[in-house]
């Protein structure tokens, strides 16, 4: 009897341990580099958020958290990319409200937001800023809604790429201005500020802390913001619904993500270290001053926003019957 209980007791061990193998396999931290991918090109505002956020975060878990910029097709090649991505907890998405809600219904992208990629937390969000080049001739939304409409096809305005918040800021403005402003997409808000500045594109729904620099200088006139309230670091600029349009909102918001098939508990590990750094003052004060509010949330928080989000810019995709061309 003895023999038998004993051999019962080796068969259990045997057992417990082969349970807690994958479990150990999927440890936290990752036991290799972790890699924060993000959508746009260096320089821009996703860029300047993800930075100091993967910096925070490899310090808290002892581990340094690499920016992986995959710019390309409005931030779809680098959602694309991680949706495919190993599902261990080693690799993370910056995601954006493009990729993640708007392109999905304009075009064929890859993956499927709410299957092949995993919500872990909010991240940022932050209103548009609509900026015209000095030579444009405007300094109000008034007259810069006139130019469009007198000069019909004269007036474009850059974008971030098709399916992106900036050019869908601009599709739901065309719609409720009468206008029809000319699309003009590019790999990243680098790029797009670029040729504003050059003055080969006239106007571009700017991420403000990219084109506050250039506001102050004088190089760019900011005509009106894309939120319900001003920003406190542009309160002399209205928004576009105090401009004539009321209800007009347009947020731009990045958040966390994961591959698909990534355990839940990983998961909610990156939730948590996530939310502690998006609450750490120092962070919170970084990001403010670059003109970025932190959203921190539960996974199930965020998967409720994202799905709100999706529908709502499916229904302006569908009334504009905007499509890849």
């Amino acid at each position: 009897m003895q023999k038998r209980t004993l051999l019962q007791a080796a068969v259990l061990a045997a057992t417990s341990l082969a349970l807690c193998a994958p479990a150990q396999a999927q440890g936290f931290p990752p036991n290799k580099p972790v890699t924060l991918v993000v959508g746009f090109a260096a320089g821009g505002a996703a860029d300047a958020a993800a930075r100091l956020i993967a910096k925070k975060l490899g310090e808290n878990i002892g581990q340094t958290v690499v920016v992986d910029n995959r710019g390309g097709a409005g931030g779809n090649i680098a959602h694309q990319y991680v949706s495919k991505a190993p599902a261990d907890g080693s690799v993370l998405l910056f995601g954006s409200v493009g990729p993640l809600t708007i392109a999905p219904h304009i075009m064929k992208v890859g993956y499927n937001p709410f299957t092949d990629l995993a919500p872990i937390s909010g991240g940022v969000n932050f209103p548009n800023v609509l900026v015209v080049h000095k030579g444009a001739g405007v300094k109000t939304l008034a007259e810069f809604v006139a130019k469009a409409k007198k000069e019909p096809g004269s007036v474009d305005y850059a974008s971030t790429g098709a399916g992106s918040a900036s050019h869908l800021a601009g599709e739901l403005f065309n719609q409720r201005a009468g206008v029809e402003m000319v699309h003009v997409p590019y790999k990243g808000g680098a790029p797009a500020l670029q040729d504003l500045l050059g003055e080969r594109v006239t106007s571009y729904f700017a991420a403000p802390p990219t084109a506050l620099p250039h506001i102050e200088t004088g190089k760019l006139i900011p005509l009106a913001t894309t939120g319900l309230t001003r920003p406190a670091y542009m309160p002399n600029i209205p928004t576009v619904a105090e401009a004539g349009y009321p209800g007009f909102e347009a947020l731009n918001w990045y958040a966390f993500v994961a591959p698909g098939k990534t355990p839940t508990p990983v998961l909610d590990r990156w939730n948590t270290e996530i939310v502690k750094v998006l609450k750490d003052p120092a962070v919170a004060e970084a990001l403010k001053v670059h003109g970025l509010t932190p959203q921190p949330t539960t996974r199930t928080e965020f998967a409720a926003f994202m799905k709100k989000e999706y529908e709502q810019w499916g229904k302006v995709v569908k009334e504009r019957k905007i499509t890849q061309n």
